[in-house]
């Protein structure tokens, strides 16, 4: 077909194409092994495959509710409240989204306006700053502390200004498996306290903490709570990355500003599979403490096959991925190691710089350990030979 042949004036003029689908691709022409891209190589609970199907068999193939099946609404407000002693009203205040970050898009989408600026912590999840100047937002950087990936709450305080609409937090932390603690939801809170401030915080790993760790979700904290968009994903907690669905969880005049905008993005969310995902929700709520010790076993087995490579780290304290420093390996950018560590050792990971906005690279690339332990074990041998 012939190229349009109007002046295209994009509004993305510095993006490309994600690091995740690059890196995917690479290791598919290479046959290597892939731990870039954050999905796992095994299959989601039989049970909720049984109860789509059941589903799917019995006629609910239509449209489901805009704002998401009621007894899934249901099932959320009762998990929330079990584990995070935080009460949202299923009708007013939760929403089901196609996936977490069409949740993100759609809460910057209702809330800013051009000129906005919103606080984003860097290394920070790809899909944040493109989202933001899509909307005419401004993005205001702030650089977590390598290696242990702290923030500096003075640092943030000198960069809020009266131009500040917004602060995305999350944790845990993608792509360093960092966690924030009790003390910087204090910081936060008081850091909030008298604004318009809204926050919208991203915790699709909420159930994927370690070491005995408890996830310091925002709904604990009313005052933050009031003025917070919560972003949370069925694909991470269940293993079906793939099905692209997640919740939202808002205070009413927060969500009724979301559902304005989620009406006309999406509107609603595939109906089986979340007849499916409350069934199991209701069936199963152990599966969220047994996530994190099926997940912290992963790690552990992963870090404990790395020991005698040149690679060091630090423990993650959530998520399913190990960040590992090459400084004494190499010298080459981050950019560059990790295509030449696909080709020639045939195991593909990402690389940090890409989620900074200057390309800041401290030897650090990120693994997905969300893999079968014979896949784990191959991939560790393979990196002791660099």
């Amino acid at each position: 077909m012939p190229k349009f042949p109007g002046i295209i004036h994009s509004k993305l003029p510095d993006t490309g194409t994600t690091i995740f689908t690059v890196m995917t691709k690479l290791a598919n022409e290479e046959k290597a092994i892939n731990l870039s891209q954050g999905f796992p190589d095994f299959d989601c609970p039989d049970k909720i495959k049984e109860r789509t199907n059941h589903y799917m068999s019995n006629g609910y193939n239509q449209y489901a509710p805009m704002q998401g099946v009621p007894k899934l609404r249901e099932a959320i407000a009762d998990k929330v409240e079990r584990l995070y002693s935080a009460q949202y009203d299923p009708d007013t205040e939760i929403n089901v989204t196609a996936g977490a970050t069409q949740a993100i898009y759609t809460a910057l989408t209702a809330m800013i306006r051009e000129g906005d600026e919103v606080i984003v912590f860097e290394p920070a999840y790809d899909s944040y700053v493109p989202a933001i100047e899509l909307c005419g937002g401004i993005p205001i950087f702030v650089q977590l502390k390598a290696p242990d990936y702290h923030i500096n709450w003075k640092e943030v305080q000198k960069l809020v200004s009266r131009r500040t609409k917004a602060i995305i937090i999350n944790t845990p932390h993608n792509p360093t498996g960092s966690i924030m603690n009790a003390g910087d939801m204090q910081q936060l809170e008081k850091l909030t306290k008298g604004t318009d401030i809204v926050i919208i915080s991203d915790e699709v790993y909420e159930h994927i903490i370690f070491d005995g760790y408890e996830h310091q979700s925002i709904a604990r904290y009313p005052k933050l709570a009031e003025r917070s968009f919560v972003v949370s994903s069925f694909g991470k907690t269940f293993h079906n990355t793939g099905w692209k669905i997640g919740y939202i969880l808002a205070p009413q005049n927060l969500m009724e500003e979301f559902r304005k905008v989620h009406q006309f993005n999406v509107f609603t969310v595939n109906n089986p599979m979340q007849h499916a995902i409350a069934d199991f929700m209701n069936d199963s709520f152990h599966w969220y403490a047994d996530l994190a010790k099926f997940y912290q076993e992963k790690r552990d087995f992963f870090n404990k096959c790395i020991e005698g490579s040149r690679f060091t780290f630090t423990p993650s304290a959530g998520t399913y991925f190990q960040l590992l420093r090459y400084k004494d390996i190499s010298d080459e950018k981050d950019t560059d190691f990790v295509v030449r560590l696909t080709k020639e050792t045939k195991v593909a990971s990402i690389p940090i710089s890409v989620f900074y906005h200057e390309g800041i690279d401290d030897k650090f690339i990120r693994f997905c350990f969300c893999k079968g332990y014979e896949t784990l074990e191959q991939a560790a041998e393979l990196l002791r030979k660099v």
